[in-house]
């Protein structure tokens, strides 16, 4: 395991403070888990772009049909 410094503000110390006393836990466990949450969603999210890049790279792209059915599920008819 790695430690490191992280500087945050006054007010966000004060807030992972109260956080962590109502939760029976540390400061530092509320960091490494506020990190480690954070980082898994960026490489998901990463993931996903890069994921979608390599296929307009591909020139997979959605018809004008495919489009027109998903917008259709959350656009009611005007008629």
């Amino acid at each position: 395991m790695t430690a490191f410094t992280v500087r945050v503000s006054d007010e966000t110390a004060s807030k992972l403070d109260q956080i962590a006393e109502k939760l029976d836990r540390s400061r530092s466990y509320m960091a490494a888990q506020a990190i480690e949450d954070y980082v898994a969603r960026e490489e998901w999210q990463i993931a996903e772009i890069e994921a979608g890049l390599a296929e307009a790279n591909r020139g997979e792209f959605a018809s004008d049909g495919e489009i027109a059915n998903v917008i259709g599920k959350y656009i009611k008819s005007v008629r």
